[in-house]
């Protein structure tokens, strides 16, 4: 089925001067501006879906529908699988391994379209999306652009304490970490080489609980026959947690297993501990110890998208939109938001977590409201509220070793950390390669094998 594109064929900034543009290079992409019609006569609806993570893919898979055009836009040609993110900042994969372009995942679904661009506004009145590069008209919009990692409030921390959120993030930290190992080797100051050799990662939940494990791992076992002025073992990771423990969303129990796990390993838990300064190389707390480490890595705070701020809706405190039950904006009800874009309340009234697996389940939730209001008309469809399934929450630790709560079952160890394997080899989207994947990692992970020690991207100045 053809795509019918119509350049120029109306003033679409008439509702929203701010949506003007001058640019030679700007495509208008009408879908729906104009009616297509479908053999039966009956008029397709175009659906704009802004995002390739976990809500926008599943969406994009769900939605099949003959008289439903698509549109993806992400800024990022691939699909990146989140969970494992840490692994490629830790040397574990390489970045090919956790991401895979979204043209080859969606190669088989002609009903869709994908855009390497960026959405910048939006008029909802005139049912617009305003991109760096082109402007979409839609009939359905569907909102799913993920967070961004959040500093509260000092955005100026970025420079000197990077986070996780991309593969840019994940080779940065990786190629700052490995270089810092080597300036250790060449470096003749003791108090010189204990700076390069300390790692301070800043946040006790999932991500900085694993990037920490993981980072005494490689540090332990991994490189300590590659250097021979410096002992890679006397590193110091350092965890830092301003709450009064890590994991804070796991019961007391496992989250106490956990701190236990992470310091037989060597890790330094400091939990109620504020960070109040980070500038280079260096993290000053509120209590007035200071650390110097010349890796410093953010692992604190997630907020939504800041285009939520440019939807004209009512936003929570983390800039997440407070969706209506079945997950479409207050007064549009053509425009959804899903995952962490959305504030969704469980059936006890707290808000759904922001994991891949209910990003999930609110897209094909969305999609299943779409594709019948397809088949019966708008109005005529019911719009039942979402429902989160909650399968549990687990995260890894180190080498064979987790923490998980799946229902009232709490368990670590071993039988945790099989569990996570599985669980992420699941939701492995669009993966040709699953297994291999999954063999690699678990290899690594078991053998202390690191095939993605290399660093690139360094010119003369910056080598040492």
């Amino acid at each position: 089925m053809g795509l019918d594109l119509s350049f120029g064929t109306r003033d679409l900034s008439a509702s929203n001067p701010a949506l003007k543009t001058e640019s030679p290079g700007f495509i208008e992409f009408a879908f729906g501006a104009a009616p297509f019609q479908s053999a039966r006569g009956m008029e397709n609806k175009h659906v704009v879906v802004l995002g390739a993570g976990f809500g926008g893919l599943t969406f994009c898979q769900t939605l099949n529908h003959p008289r439903a055009r698509v549109t993806l836009v992400d800024r990022q040609n691939h699909h990146l699988f989140q969970p494992l993110l840490y692994q490629v900042a830790t040397a574990g994969l390489s970045a090919p391994e956790i991401a895979q372009p979204i043209r080859s995942i969606l190669s088989d679904q002609p009903n869709v379209t994908v855009l390497l661009d960026l959405a910048v506004d939006f008029d909802l009145t005139g049912k617009t999306v305003l991109l760096q590069k082109n402007r979409l008209t839609y009939d359905y919009l569907v909102l799913a652009l993920g967070g961004v990692t959040s500093y509260f409030g000092h955005p100026e921390w970025e420079q000197f304490a990077p986070g996780l959120k991309s593969l840019d993030d994940a080779l940065r930290i990786r190629r700052q970490i490995l270089l810092a190992f080597e300036k250790a080797e060449n470096e003749a100051d003791r108090a010189a080489r204990d700076r390069l050799m300390m790692i301070v990662v800043v946040g006790g939940g999932p991500t900085g609980v694993e990037l920490a494990g993981a980072f005494a791992e490689l540090a332990r076992h991994v490189l300590k026959s590659d250097f021979r002025r410096i002992d890679p073992a006397q590193a110091r990771i350092i965890l830092i947690e301003a709450g009064p423990r890590i994991l804070a969303h796991l019961p007391p129990e496992l989250s106490a297993r956990a701190q236990r796990q992470l310091e037989s390993m060597g890790v330094e838990v400091r939990t109620g501990a504020k960070v109040k300064e980070i500038t280079k190389g260096r993290v000053e707390l509120e209590h007035g110890q200071v650390l110097e480490a010349e890796n410093i890595i953010w692992a604190a705070g997630v907020s939504a998208s800041p285009l939520t701020q440019k939807l004209g809706v009512e936003l929570d405190r983390a800039g997440r939109v407070k969706v209506n039950p079945e997950l479409s904006l207050p007064g549009h009800p053509e425009v959804f938001a899903i995952g962490d874009m959305a504030l969704v309340l469980d059936e006890e009234g707290k808000p759904v977590p922001g994991v891949s697996p209910a990003a999930m389940q609110m897209a094909r939730h969305v999609a299943r409201i779409i594709l019948d209001e397809l088949d019966l008309g708008p109005g005529r469809a019911p719009r039942p509220p979402f429902k989160y399934w909650d399968k549990g929450t687990m995260a890894t630790i180190g080498r064979s070793a987790a923490v998980a709560k799946i229902g009232r079952l709490e368990f670590n160890g071993f039988a945790a950390w099989v569990a996570w394997l599985f669980v992420h080899l699941i939701f492995l989207i669009g993966f040709r390669n699953k297994l291999a994947v999954l063999l690699q990692w678990a290899y690594s992970y078991v053998a202390y094998k690191r095939g993605a020690r290399i660093v690139t991207g360094l010119t003369d100045a910056a080598r040492f």
